[in-house]
């Protein structure tokens, strides 16, 4: 029977907070131009949405450790459905002050939701099954891009034309976004969770905000954090590319649609096998990480060369194509577009899991999350802005292929380093960190009686 405070009905609570909220994004934002004709309107507030990410990102970690994830991932959920409201508001008076705002507040607010969750799924399983929960929330997480992708399927299959969507299609994602926001204050506290092998999740407080901050500066001093960050930046780079280039460049809207409903699908099918992969007890734990890596490298090669094949064949310069998908030849392009959805998933899964091997503790791996989603938002930043600036379709790609090469041998470097176990290494961390603090508090003529 499943305890409400095991981490498997945690990590399924916040798998199913993320399918309503960034779930239901994705399936929005999936459709291309958030489900506009005028891709520059979402495309600009993306650009806020990951430049105020990556700030909130940097500092998100703190913020998570002092407010707990249930209130931080509640205040994030919110600021998912005023940004659909904002498009809703768009959609009838075509002014974009208003989503281009509400995408950097959504910014702020997405920082604070995937830091929780990132410590949350790192810290709470042991270390034989990080593998598997990683890929259990990328599941449920990304059900909310299938589902939410049939809202807008269902609402506009006769749109067989490249407009927007209507008004229903927004106020469906609002609903529910906001309902992933009120089911966030359903999460227990992290001292209130006892791990499977009857461990409690560890969880060291700081006193002070200036020591969380101090923590989070010190990340910039982490050799390992340094050489993740091509991966990093590389992780969410190439939505601009696949959503505006490939499926709003080139589809009409329901064939937009439905292209978003298998990309999220797809995600399931690679956080399901790749996830499986990376905790198979046949292998250590390093030769895992190696071995997943080579097979991540080999399958994103191959994808993105099919890529460039396709991309060779239209440019922005020329006429809406408005592809359909009963036109002839539509299989090959659905293809690579599944192909596309189930290397994102995969490169995901390994960044989380390879920051899962580092450490189990949650206030280490929410500052790891945040610093995580802080490069990745930057990342995502310049490249919607790329898109947004009117940048060649075939320079976009290239762009985002080269990134995507250069992370490989960097990621490779710490993979190397993977140890069996981070237990001992977590002992030995936190005893410094505690002895350090004590002595911090002692010189000001106080007690540190919170550090654990």
């Amino acid at each position: 029977m499943l305890r409400y405070s095991s981490p498997l009905v945690q990590v399924i609570i916040v798998g199913v907070i993320c399918l309503l909220n960034p779930g239901m994004f994705n399936a929005l934002n999936g459709i291309g131009g958030a489900g506009q004709l005028d891709t520059t309107v979402a495309a600009n507030a993306n650009v806020a949405l990951y430049t105020c990410f990556s700030i909130g990102g940097l500092f998100a970690g703190a913020i998570v450790n002092k407010l707990g994830p249930s209130i931080s991932l509640a205040l994030g959920g919110s600021t998912y459905a005023l940004y659909s409201g904002s498009l809703l508001y768009y959609n009838h008076k075509h002014h974009q002050a208003f989503p281009v705002t509400s995408g950097a507040i959504l910014g702020f607010g997405a920082a604070l939701l995937w830091t929780g969750q990132g410590a949350i799924m790192l810290s709470y399983p042991t270390e034989r099954n990080k593998g598997k929960y990683i890929g259990l929330f990328w599941i449920i997480f990304n059900l909310g891009g299938v589902l939410g992708s049939l809202i807008p399927i269902a609402l506009n299959w006769n749109g067989t034309n490249g407009g927007n969507v209507n008004d229903g299609t927004y106020i469906a994602f609002l609903v529910l976004m906001g309902l992933g926001a009120l089911l966030s204050l359903t999460l227990l506290p992290p001292h209130k969770v006892t791990r499977d092998d009857g461990k409690p999740v560890e969880v060291q407080k700081f006193p002070k905000w200036k020591d969380e901050f101090t923590q989070v500066f010190k990340l910039f001093l982490d050799w390992r954090m340094l050489i993740l960050i091509p991966m990093f930046i590389a992780s969410n780079w190439f939505y601009a590319y696949h959503f505006d280039v490939v499926n709003a460049g080139y589809f009409n809207i329901r064939t937009r649609s439905f292209n978003n409903l298998w990309y999220w699908a797809a995600q399931i099918v690679g956080a399901m096998g790749f996830g499986k992969f990376l905790d198979t007890p046949l292998l250590g734990r390093k030769s895992r990480g190696i071995i997943g890596l080579f097979i991540l490298f080999i399958m994103i090669m191959a994808t993105w060369a099919g890529g460039l094949v396709f991309q060779l064949t239209f440019t922005r310069n020329d006429e809406k194509r408005n592809f359909d998908l009963f036109d002839s030849g539509y299989a090959g392009k659905f293809i690579l577009y599944f192909l596309y959805g189930i290397n994102d998933a995969m490169y995901q899964c390994y960044a989380y899991w390879i920051m899962g091997s580092l450490t189990n503790n949650a206030s280490i791996l929410a500052r790891y999350s945040g610093f995580y989603k802080a490069i990745q938002s930057a990342g995502g930043a310049i490249s919607w802005r790329i898109d947004a600036v009117g940048t060649p379709y075939l320079v976009e790609l290239l762009i985002c292929w080269a990134l995507l090469a250069i992370s490989f041998p960097c990621t490779f470097i710490v993979a190397m380093k993977i140890k069996e176990t981070s237990d001992e290494v977590d002992s030995e961390k936190t005893g410094r960190e505690i002895s350090n603090s004590e002595n911090v508090e002692r010189k000001g003529g106080e007690t540190n009686s919170d550090a654990i």
